[in-house]
């Protein structure tokens, strides 16, 4: 095998140092996947806000990781299984992992959502690549110029996106700080998940002890505010954040991590704010106006230029 692939790799050498370097292979797929998380999440801003009347938080996120659990366990319960010793072995890890990605991330965006708007939730989320960068440049990765530019210009559009709006910051959007600073820790944190460790594997264990971790919340939820109605307002929501947000997102965003690393995928998520936008404007009927056009324009264009090869 090594002496038949040796041509192509001699090919490859042969290339002029000038030729442009594309994303192909591992590092196009991996960028796709972020962006199926990113716009996949979007929606999930817009769910939590819907339901923030309707439906407590602990409840919210409690009830979708059981529906999560239940997709993803007919393919990761036996991978867990049998990996079982190598999970012992990194439980300190699976643990925080847990608690980070599952148990509290998502009950604080619930907790937001009570009182902030989706799209404002979807621009402070937009923090969370900048840790991200911060967390794999203090791990010793070079970003790169061109990496670190797309990063600040997406980054400005989102500040000028969030000024020309108007926005003003309420008691829930420091929950969605936390929910922010929360995520960028956990995605950092997957790039030192164990060599060997299955992929759905891994997502299984973690939606397992992060829900056992939030029942005690959701007991406490329950004896103090009661349950909520199941209607078909509330049950539909929450089967697409636990299908589609959590189960299909989260293996995504898990997979694109280990393929170009959480410093680029933190670029690709400055697409947030605009899909979520977008779907405000499609589903909710809110105005967007030149300037949200131009700023989208600006985040666009720094994703495309951060998300490129290091250089």
């Amino acid at each position: 095998m090594a002496t038949a692939a040796r041509p192509a790799e001699d090919a490859a050498s042969a290339d002029p140092p000038s030729a442009p370097v594309r994303p192909t292979g591992p590092v196009a797929v991996g960028l796709a996947l972020a962006v199926l998380a990113t716009v996949v999440w979007s929606g999930s801003f817009v769910t939590s806000r819907a339901l923030g009347d309707s439906v407590p938080p602990v409840q919210h996120a409690f009830w979708r990781w059981v529906v999560a659990l239940a997709v993803v366990a007919p393919f990761g319960a036996r991978r867990a299984w049998r990996q079982r010793a190598l999970i012992r072995r990194h439980l300190g890890f699976v643990v925080l992992a847990s608690l980070l990605g599952v148990t509290v991330y998502n009950t604080l965006v619930n907790q937001a959502g009570v009182t902030t708007p989706a799209a404002n939730m979807g621009m402070i989320m937009a923090a969370s690549p900048v840790l991200m960068a911060l967390y794999e440049r203090a791990g010793g990765v070079r970003l790169g110029a061109r990496r670190v530019a797309g990063l600040v210009i997406a980054c400005a559009g989102v500040l000028l996106l969030v000024g020309g709006d108007g926005a003003s910051f309420s008691a829930g959007d420091l929950w969605m700080i936390a929910a922010a600073c929360c995520f960028g820790s956990y995605s950092a944190l997957l790039r030192r998940r164990p060599e060997g460790l299955d992929g759905v594997g891994f997502l299984f264990t973690t939606f397992l002890l992060g829900t056992v971790l939030l029942l005690p919340a959701q007991v406490i939820s329950l004896a103090v505010q009661g349950g909520f109605h199941p209607t078909p307002g509330t049950v539909w929501p929450i089967l697409y954040v636990g299908v589609a947000s959590s189960a299909v997102a989260f293996f995504a965003w898990n997979k694109a991590i280990s393929l170009i690393g959480p410093s680029r995928a933190g670029v690709v998520y400055y697409l947030q704010p605009v899909c979520v936008a977008l779907l405000s404007w499609v589903l909710l009927a809110e105005p967007t106006g030149w300037a949200q056009a131009g700023c989208m324009a600006l985040i666009l264009g720094g994703v495309v230029l951060g998300a490129g090869a290091r250089r």
